[in-house]
């Protein structure tokens, strides 16, 4: 039992051949997820992209991630996956965590003719326990479950059996999270390492190159999982790291202007964020003038942002920008949802669409007769790879963590109407990848750097119902914290920040009367693939200063809290 639920088989080739089509894919990696999501993306083509099938767990993506510092890119198929359906032989395969036991019924268990390869092969934690079930069934409930840290102790033996643990201490710090384990070593392998807890804790093949560890390297917590990845990729599979941010750039460029045609013409979301800035960016790089990027001011958005945000893009990158006043639209129909997240959310996302497909129209209508004539037949959102983990529905034992604004219903609705069809041209790449991109194509370190916005704004930070004047009380305390940030020389240590207020009111004291208002949440943290974050640790002289400040200047709050939830078990946004 663990995190995730994934196989990564590693395609290691020399060198990256040539296109066929723009839905062949030959990247050095393959990643191979286990069975239990509806969930199926449509690759936009190009030798670098991930293509993702299925996705059983929100921690998938680590491997990858780990992967992609290693300049090793990867793909996800699902485990399902017949070798023998394969137009490639893979030459390493990667076979990661399950919440599944791998003697339950139905337990996902990879075609056994992997292990007739004769590849380098590495389990990780239910990867492990596959590798023992094959090889004796040797895989039993554990008596006392491991969570959280342990300390390893590598066991040398010789030859390739310790090129899993070259370079790296006798002695490691790991992440456990298990409930089964193995009850005997499977024939013909050795144990390399154990824990208190875990006498097979990593074992291998005497003569065969496969390998198994009831650990994650592939989380931070891990310190030195990374070498191990590199190890194996690089060391025993003989992965090429030639997968660079140049290469992503000249190839997403190319792949853009090959999908939308020489007259095609793209509308664009942009909400003052740095993924949609730098998609949009990049979309103009790739197109030019017929890329159209959308401000759509819900109501909802941060003190001063259409302003900046027709600056920015406008003054500083030079593309076409539209602002639509739909403030009431939204207000409006926001009224009446008190405690449904989800229904928030998914009104938000139609509405959205609403407005654009409007835009669209008025878009073609204004160029008719012009040299920019032509239909607007792609949409184009900033997605990244986190926000379509996060909003995966699965039918296994992961669940959806909350429906981003970005995906889940959006494309279906694209279809219908206006008929746009969806351009993401970051939704496999990681927050600080599209920051790295970012200053590639040009843009300033200060809105590289700028903190997340959500593209439905405020909304998603009033608890509960919003109204105009609930959005003005968070509005007002975002800005007072975020000011306050700035004035500390903190905003670059920290990857996002905000005011949410909360739908609750609380007692106070305040001109010697007693007061009943609201209470405003402050929220920091530093994270650097948003899938995993840790609470930013302020001083008690910064934070009074904060809360002073709000309790102060805003209207109607009595109180002030600072959110300590790390990421899991919360989100980075309350909704």
């Amino acid at each position: 039992m663990s995190l995730q639920d994934l196989i990564l088989w590693m395609k290691i080739e020399g060198l990256f051949a040539p296109l066929s089509s723009l839905t062949l894919l030959r990247a050095r990696c393959i990643l191979l997820v286990q069975r239990g999501s509806n969930f199926s993306h449509r690759s936009q083509g190009g030798e670098l992209r991930t293509r993702l099938r299925l996705v059983e767990s929100q921690y998938t993506h680590l491997i990858t991630r780990r992967l992609r510092e290693l300049n090793v890119y990867s793909e996800m198929l699902p485990c399902t996956q017949k070798l023998s359906e394969l137009s490639w032989s893979p030459k390493g395969i990667i076979l990661s965590g399950s919440p599944y036991s791998v003697y339950e019924a139905d337990a996902p268990h990879v075609d056994p003719a992997i292990f007739e390869l004769g590849v380098p092969i590495l389990g990780i934690c239910y990867g492990l326990q596959e590798i023992a079930w094959h090889h004796g069934k040797n895989v039993v409930a554990g008596t006392e479950r491991e969570y959280g840290h342990s300390q390893l102790q590598a066991k040398r033996v010789d030859g390739h059996v310790d090129k899993l643990f070259k370079d790296l201490e006798d002695d490691l710090k790991v992440w456990m999270s298990h409930g089964d384990k193995l009850g005997a070593l499977p024939p013909q392998f050795h144990t390399v390492a154990t824990t208190k807890n875990a006498p097979f804790a990593a074992i291998a093949h005497e003569t065969k190159s496969i390998y198994g560890i009831q650990f994650h390297p592939e989380v931070t917590h891990t310190p030195r999982g990374i070498k191990l990845l590199e190890n194996f990729a690089v060391g025993i599979c003989g992965a090429k790291q030639n997968w660079t941010m140049d290469m992503f750039v000249d190839k997403e460029i190319a792949r853009i202007r090959a999908l939308v045609g020489e007259k095609g013409q793209v509308l664009g979301a942009v909400s003052g964020g740095v993924d949609s800035t730098v998609a949009a960016k990049l979309m103009h790089e790739a197109i030019g003038d017929r890329f159209h990027a959308v401000l759509v001011d819900n109501g909802c958005m941060r003190l001063n942002e259409c302003e900046q945000v027709k600056k920015t893009l406008t003054e500083n990158l030079g593309i076409n920008l539209t602002v639509v006043d739909a403030s009431d639209l939204f207000l409006d129909g926001l009224k009446g949802i008190h405690d449904d997240p989800e229904a928030k959310r998914k009104f938000i996302g139609g509405t959205f669409i609403d407005v654009f497909e409007a835009e669209a129209l008025k878009i073609e209508t204004a160029a008719a007769n012009s040299a920019k004539a032509g239909r607007i037949e792609w949409f184009l959102q900033g997605t990244l790879y986190p926000d379509v983990i996060e909003s995966i529905s699965f039918k296994g034992p992961s669940a959806t963590i909350k429906t981003h604004h970005n995906v889940g219903g959006l494309p279906e609705r694209m279809m219908n109407g206006q008929g746009l069809k969806l351009i993401e041209p970051l939704r496999e790449l990681f927050k600080d990848e599209v920051r790295e991109l970012g200053r590639k194509l040009g843009i300033s370190h200060e809105l590289v750097m700028r903190h997340p916005f959500p593209g439905p704004g405020i909304a998603i930070r009033v608890l509960g119902e919003v109204t105009r004047s609930q959005v003005e009380i968070a509005r007002k305390a975002d800005h007072i914290f975020i000011s306050e940030i700035r004035a500390a020389g903190l905003y670059d240590q920290i990857s996002q920040a905000f005011a949410a207020l909360l739908p609750v009111k609380a007692v106070g004291v305040m001109g010697d009367k007693r007061v009943h208002q609201q209470v405003i949440a402050l929220r920091a943290v530093q994270t650097t693939d948003f899938m995993t974050a840790n609470i930013f640790r302020f001083d008690w002289e910064f934070l009074e200063r904060v809360s002073t400040r709000i309790v102060n200047e805003v209207d109607g709050v009595c109180r002030v809290e600072y959110d300590l939830t790390s990421k899991p078990p919360g989100t980075i946004e309350m909704e």
